[in-house]
């Protein structure tokens, strides 16, 4: 593999430094480093940081190949400046047996834009009854650490505490899905005020806290780990932090589409803003950024879940819930996060890559920007400014909600294991 220099980034928005790139790994750092042979990026006023690591991603694939691939999932977390992404267990079939996530796994390393890293399903089909092959996921080639329903609620007390209990026994986690199905039944959109003048189902934050409550308790009386989906409300940061000051072993994730929007965008009733858990409050929203500044939060995670145009061009109530993410995270975090004074540029390396990868055990991910280690980076302009303009995603879906809106920062450069996915700004 050819050398690459990059020449004056700042390095986790620090110092200036030149980074060299031989083969798969990170041969100096340092300034003035001289170029030789290598391929030299001039990166002056950019921002370098570790490749970023998703720990919550819909690649629809196997079975809704219609709305993405795992090909065109990892072009577009390539594109976002992602070198790893995990990929939840709601496809056709589920992923809860060693073969379909061992099928996941290998598409990912065929493809080469970033490692995909597939996510078991805590039950059979996703029904909420019966433990999955945890275990067999676990000693498969895919090596799963992390199980989760996600876009379903484990709410039976005694299946989640029985799940804790077996993933316990290797080290891995559950992340939950914290959504009471009793109480969100027709729900479309977060109860409040809006809800009420719109006449539309209203989503309770109780909904969610309640069974984060429920999970805390469990985790701690069985001493294993426990991850948050998509915590959206100022309640479940306060559950959290409560859990978190008893020794509780809780982690939590915010997606950037909760730390910006608000549930006023529905009175549009335009169903791009569908979404679950739904767009909260504007106080919702400034107790998350709060609790993702001072590590209640502790990554964020796109929840990228990419939907055909015919599931969200139709009236509210018929619309699928969610949103593609992946392309769009790290501008979305630099506005709400860095923009605003409450995370410098290594704080967004923590909560998007070594703190992610940590959870994930992603190994080889989330490793600092220094010699002799894997050179999985992203470089970022964060000066840029542009309009999002989904004609030009990789992702195979469009459900974004922020067309037309400016947003900072653009990632340029996307490096796996030293080799270039993202090269100014086109993918390899």
């Amino acid at each position: 593999m050819s050398k690459t220099l990059i020449r004056g980034a700042q390095v986790l928005g620090g110092d200036v430094q030149d980074v060299l790139i031989d083969g798969e790994t990170i041969a100096a750092t340092g300034t003035g480093l001289p170029a030789d042979d290598a391929t030299v990026i001039e990166a002056g006023g950019h921002v370098l940081l570790p490749g970023l690591v998703d720990l919550h991603t819909h690649l629809r694939e196997p079975g809704r190949e219609d709305s993405e691939t795992v090909l065109t999932g990892t072009r577009a977390a390539a594109t976002g400046g992602f070198t790893s992404v995990f990929a939840m267990a709601n496809t056709f079939p589920v992923a809860d047996t060693a073969g379909v996530v061992e099928q996941v796994y290998r598409l990912g390393r065929e493809h080469g834009y970033c490692d995909v890293q597939p996510i078991g399903a805590v039950t059979v089909g996703l029904e909420g009854r019966k433990l999955a092959e945890l275990g067999a996921m676990h000693d498969s080639a895919a090596g799963v650490t992390v199980f989760s329903d996600d876009g379903k609620c484990v709410d039976d007390a005694v299946i989640m505490r029985r799940a804790l209990e077996y993933v316990k026994a290797f080290g891995g986690v559950v992340a939950q899905h914290a959504q009471e199905p009793r109480l969100t039944e027709g729900a479309q959109m977060n109860e409040g005020t809006v809800s009420a003048e719109l006449g539309l189902g209203g989503w309770p934050a109780v909904a969610e806290e309640s069974i984060i409550a429920r999970d805390v308790l469990l985790a701690e009386h069985v001493g294993s780990r426990l991850h948050i989906c998509h915590l959206s409300t100022a309640g479940s940061v306060e559950i959290v932090r409560w859990a978190k000051s008893r020794g509780i072993d809780v982690t939590a994730e915010v997606t950037p589409h909760h730390l910006l929007l608000t549930d006023e965008l529905v009175r549009s009733y335009n169903p791009v803003y569908k979404v679950n858990p739904p767009l909260r409050t504007e106080r919702d929203v400034l107790a998350l950024r709060q609790a993702l500044a001072d590590g209640t939060i502790d990554i964020v995670a796109t929840d990228h879940a990419p939907h055909p145009h015919e599931d969200k061009d139709c009236e509210w109530a018929a619309a699928a819930m969610g949103m593609v993410g992946l392309e769009t995270a790290l501008s979305v975090v630099q506005q709400t996060m860095v923009e605003t004074g409450l995370l410098d540029w290594a704080g967004v390396a923590d909560r998007m890559s070594f703190a992610p990868a940590r959870i994930g055990r992603a190994t080889g991910h989330g490793r600092p920007v220094s010699a002799g280690e894997p050179a999985n980076l992203t470089l970022v302009d964060p000066a840029y400014r542009g309009t999002v303009d989904p004609a030009g995603f990789a992702s195979r879906s469009r459900n974004t909600p922020y067309e037309g809106r400016e947003l900072p920062g653009r990632v340029t450069h996307t490096f796996l294991r030293g080799r270039a996915t993202l090269m100014d700004g086109k993918l390899a």
